[in-house]
């Protein structure tokens, strides 16, 4: 039985990760971060709570890390734990490049020092590029790297701590360079499941209005379940390196507002006001990752499509609102 560690695995992708963990027969642990309402540390998990070992711990505590990895001895690591939300790394910045960045320094001593042979997977983010887009309108592995937020700069330097360790310390160390991925367990000050929230309370008659930022960003959306197969099989390759995973369509907010409102027979200027305070100091304008090789060599393809990601999304608000 192979063992997995999981850091943010109270998080949507933690939590669609370990039940793909489990339905492959894995023995599963996972570190946790102690919120101040219980009920909210791990809503995501508690329905396969019973079959995993649960650790409390934070990335900028090595102590909880050293713990957690010498009890569980994994064969995969996957550090999934970070300030996850880009608008509030602006608020947050010192915060955020911590627990980005040293924090993934923390995991990668631990992990060299207790058990070197295993395998790492890090949660890269397709923000880590900024406003650098090749000629052809996409991001992949050889497009510069400019982000534009506190978020991406944290993320490039986990990134590169990642490739140093592989190299300095031939570890099976590995990026995913995933790009937006959604799902019904979204926080809902994320922009998707914001809007499809709103849009179902507002047909439900219990919102009149919805504020949003930015309207012209454009994203590479794809749903969180097909990007932990990916992530199983970005770790599980026979050479440790870095992988693109994303969709290749990019849709803007405007576009995702259309989309969802009139799936429920309304019209989304009816409702929306921009509200500046969700605009970014220096906004990302456009992503679209180029998967070509993650489908080719590792055989991965998405199994949602954009509109039944919303769909599957919209359902679990009309159902429980």
């Amino acid at each position: 039985m192979k063992k997995a560690l999981i850091t943010g695995i109270s998080g949507q992708d933690g939590s669609y990760l370990s039940e793909y963990l489990l339905s492959m027969g894995y023995e599963v642990h996972g570190m946790i971060r102690r919120h101040s309402v219980a009920q909210n540390q791990d809503s995501r998990i508690n329905h396969v709570a019973a079959d995993m070992k649960i650790y409390y711990g934070d990335l900028l505590d090595p102590p909880s890390i050293v713990r957690a990895m010498s009890e569980a001895q994994p064969d995969e690591i996957y550090n999934l734990g970070a300030m996850s939300h880009v608008r509030i790394s602006f608020d947050v910045p010192s915060f955020t490049i911590q627990t980005n960045a040293l924090g993934v320094l923390n995991m990668l001593e631990a992990y060299r020092t207790i058990c070197p042979k295993a395998k790492f997977y890090q949660a890269s983010s397709s923000e880590m590029f900024g406003n650098s887009v090749d000629k052809d309108g996409s991001q992949r592995l050889t497009t510069p790297m400019n982000p534009v937020s506190p978020y991406g700069c944290s993320k490039v330097m986990g990134y590169n701590l990642v490739r140093h360790y592989r190299n300095a310390y031939k570890l099976h160390a590995c990026n995913g360079i995933l790009f937006n991925h959604e799902s019904p367990r979204r926080g809902v000050n994320f922009v998707t499941n914001k809007v499809i929230k709103t849009a179902v309370e507002i047909k439900k008659g219990l919102k009149n209005k919805l504020e949003l930022g930015n309207m012209d960003s454009y994203r590479d959306w794809g749903h969180s379940k097909d990007y932990v197969r990916a992530m199983h099989m970005i770790v599980n390759h026979e050479t440790p390196r870095e992988f693109i995973v994303s969709t290749g369509e990019t849709h803007s907010v405007r576009d995702l507002c259309q989309t969802v409102f009139g799936k429920l027979d309304l019209d989304y200027r009816d409702y929306l006001v921009q509200n500046p305070k969700y605009m970014r100091p220096e906004e990302l304008k456009y992503l679209k990752g180029d998967s070509t090789e993650t489908r080719e060599v590792l055989g991965w393809q998405p199994e949602y499509t954009f509109d039944s990601m919303i769909d599957e999304m919209i359902a679990r608000w009309e159902s429980e609102l």
